[in-house]
């Protein structure tokens, strides 16, 4: 399936997969997708400039780094009715919807059986080099897909189990390595079950076909000394939010229940 955006005398169209079990991560439980070039280097540019161009109050900041999020934030784990903007929509939401679950003719796609049958809310992160964070789960206010995209840089996102008295393994079960303009899907157990999270550091080592899990589904594996140095990546999360409240009743949202 292919997904032209541009004229034809551009850049080369963005070529996806004729379905997910094409970008399935084997290694990993349950089921994760990776697609390395979901969008293009002009579009990652466009929007890489419309988060730089957002007005200051959009943005959050953290000690170490900030965060946009749009339409709005959540409130008692409820999202206000209001679209995304724009370029929050195109191309990624399109594509997200165009790629079915397998080769079948009718196979439904990746957000069909969400309540509202595609993501209605973008957080967007910005880490610097260094700046990483704890491993966590997304929680139960989003319908159990996460569908993120990465721009301007690499890094390796960590998959961590929990032990049997319920404390946080430290050290990772797996790594997968997001590339700029890769779309990384986890779902299902991957998203109940697991935590993720992504280190404090530099640079991304010993990488390899062995300990990075989407390793065939790179697009590219030319890490000298198996070493990625970080730069700033930022990663756009598109996710379902499962209860919205209409315009006309948001303050009901401020009630504690």
């Amino acid at each position: 399936m292919g997904d032209n955006t541009g004229s034809a005398s551009a850049v080369p169209p963005v070529v996806l997969p004729t379905s997910l079990s094409d970008a399935r991560i084997d290694s990993l439980p349950s089921s994760a997708y990776y697609i390395p070039d979901f969008i293009s280097e002009d579009e990652e540019r466009i929007i890489l400039d419309k988060i730089a161009s957002a007005p200051k109050p959009r943005w959050t900041q953290l000690t170490h780094r900030r965060l946009q999020t749009w339409p709005s934030d959540l409130v008692n784990n409820k999202l206000v009715e209001a679209p995304l903007p724009a370029w929050l929509n195109e191309p990624v939401i399109s594509r997200l919807k165009a790629i079915p679950r397998t080769q079948e003719s009718d196979a439904p796609d990746l957000f069909s059986d969400s309540p509202h049958q595609q993501p209605n809310h973008v957080l967007i992160n910005e880490y610097p080099p260094g700046v990483g964070i704890m491993p966590h789960k997304d929680g139960n206010a989003y319908h159990p897909v996460v569908a993120t995209v990465s721009l301007g840089a690499s890094l390796c996102l960590n998959i961590h189990k929990s032990k049997e008295d319920g404390a946080l393994d430290p050290v990772p079960a797996w790594r997968i390595l997001q590339e700029p303009r890769s779309l990384l899907i986890t779902t299902e157990e991957l998203y109940t079950d697991y935590l993720h999270g992504i280190s404090d550091i530099t640079a991304d080592v010993d990488l390899s076909a062995e300990t990075v899990a989407n390793w065939s589904l790179l697009r590219s594996t030319d890490y000298v000394d198996g070493r990625n140095s970080r730069a700033t990546r930022t990663s756009l999360t598109y996710r379902d939010v499962l209860k919205v409240a209409k315009l006309g009743n948001k303050f009901a949202m401020f009630q504690k229940k």
